[in-house]
């Protein structure tokens, strides 16, 4: 049950913040960590291609974060 509860927030933080992106370079940098936490929670849960992928998008995030100028 923690677990579950765990990823829904970690989902849901991801998804928040990936809708306000537009609105500056920190919300990039936050969708990459919640990129992060949701691969924390695809590891856990034993969903493991989820946390590579989730993994993988945290990576592409954090390239977009360091190409926008601050």
């Amino acid at each position: 049950m923690a677990v579950t509860l765990y990823g829904i927030c970690a989902v849901s933080f991801m998804m928040v913040m990936y809708a306000l992106e537009r609105r500056g370079r920190r919300f990039i940098a936050l969708f990459a960590l919640g990129c992060l936490l949701s691969s924390g929670y695809g590891f856990a849960s034993g969903a493991w291609p989820f946390g590579v992928v989730e993994l993988i998008w945290s990576g592409i995030a954090l390239q977009r974060w360091r190409q926008q100028a601050p």
